[in-house]
């Protein structure tokens, strides 16, 4: 692992060297910090950089602006402010310390202090930062050696971690399903799993959204275990059983085998019982979209039916995910690569071929859908034969 970053290659970012030099970033005013650090050190790829500075919000909108860098005020108030250099976003934030937290939000106070501000992040490998100019690295918590070992580990006291940030609980299990999958951190894991009630306070989005990240991580099985022997989820899913983890393990086998990416939804639908309700309660309670709560509810439903009769009826997405559910990867890939036709025959056909306009149309646009569906999707002289088969029947 490098110890420091390549300060000339990042200057290199699009937008990057207007910024650096309208925050004064040569002066020792503004550093690298955080995911983009963390990531660039363990030689995986970049996209979001974020930026910590000890100028202040107000000033920082004042510099871009002379250096004609459009600035967004995205969190002024957390002093947070996004700049669009050369068309490429990077987020800015004022350092900062804690004043008061109820674990769900944060009053703030601005500092010049690095290590002050460093203090309040999650966990030690989220702490580094690095000077723009050298790349040097500035680590204050033990960072580098835990992610050297891939070890996810609280800054300070865990319990008081969880306590500023409730979401931190699964944020950590995020992570170390992300870098280590193996043993986890005996304080944090004890902390994460002595508080794990706390996570009834946080708005179910953000629950949300951190289980989908995590469950679609390429390999969250392990962690996942780990989860469910603590009962780190019970609180808000109670519906997840203890067995639940050999489903998820068994589904992610399939996945891979069938060359299927993940997909933390249909992963969710795996740690829950074969159940529409049960999927419709936990897609409400979690305030998923509607889209999502659909394909949620649908990937619960039971009944066999041939993978193209599932596609056509249900949709491929759903499809796919029953057929993945159910273990049949090999079909599960036939769908996705398959475009689901729809019915080339219309009302209008068929009072062109001389049925009254009425209910019979209906009847009988039906009957020909159940024959195409039933005689796997024809097309040319077989669907004709369905047809006329179906207007003899319908005329008499």
């Amino acid at each position: 692992m490098a110890l420091t970053l390549d300060a000339p290659k990042w200057r290199k970012m699009r937008g990057m060297k207007r910024l650096l030099a309208a925050l004064g970033a040569d002066e020792g005013l503004t550093r690298y910090v955080g995911g983009a650090v963390r990531d660039d050190l363990l030689g995986l790829p970049i996209n979001d950089i974020d930026l910590a500075t000890r100028i202040a919000p107000a000033e920082v909108i004042t510099r871009l602006e002379k250096a004609r860098i459009k600035a967004v005020p995205t969190g002024i108030e957390h002093g947070t402010v996004t700049a669009v250099s050369d068309g490429h976003p990077f987020e800015i934030t004022t350092l900062r310390r804690d004043v008061s937290t109820d674990g769900r939000r944060a009053t703030v106070a601005f500092t010049d202090d690095w290590k002050e501000d460093a203090a309040r992040r999650d966990f030690t490998i989220n702490a580094l930062s690095a000077d723009p100019q050298t790349g040097e690295l500035f680590d204050y918590f033990g960072g580098l050696e835990d992610l050297e070992k891939r070890r996810i580990r609280f800054i300070g006291d865990p319990l008081q971690r969880i306590a500023e940030d409730h979401l931190r609980i699964l944020r950590f299990f995020r992570f170390h399903a992300r870098f280590d999958g193996g043993e986890a951190d005996a304080a944090a894991l004890e902390a994460c799993t002595q508080r794990a009630n706390d996570l009834m306070a946080l708005s179910r989005e953000r629950i949300a959204d951190e289980l989908l990240k995590l469950l679609g991580l390429p390999e969250p099985s392990p962690t996942v275990e780990i989860m469910l022997e603590g009962r780190i989820l019970s609180p808000v899913l109670p519906e997840i059983g203890r067995d639940a983890g050999e489903r998820l393990r068994a589904l992610i086998a399939v996945e891979a085998d069938a060359g299927i990416e993940p997909d933390g939804l249909r992963r969710l639908a795996a740690l829950l019982p074969q159940d529409e309700a049960v999927a419709n309660d936990v897609a409400v309670r979690l305030r998923l979209s509607n889209k999502a709560r659909k394909r949620l509810v649908c990937a619960a439903g039971e009944g066999a039916a041939p993978a193209r009769v599932l596609a056509y009826r249900l949709g491929s997405d759903c499809a796919v995910d029953r057929l993945l559910l159910a273990g049949d990867g090999a079909a599960a890939a036939a769908i996705r690569a398959w475009d689901v036709p729809r019915l080339p025959v219309s009302g209008g056909a068929l009072i062109a071929g001389g049925l009254p306009a009425g209910p019979v149309v209906a009847r009988t646009l039906r009957a020909i859908e159940a024959r195409w569906v039933a005689a796997g999707f024809p097309e040319g002289a077989e669907l004709q034969r369905i047809v006329d088969d179906a207007l003899t029947e319908a005329r008499s």
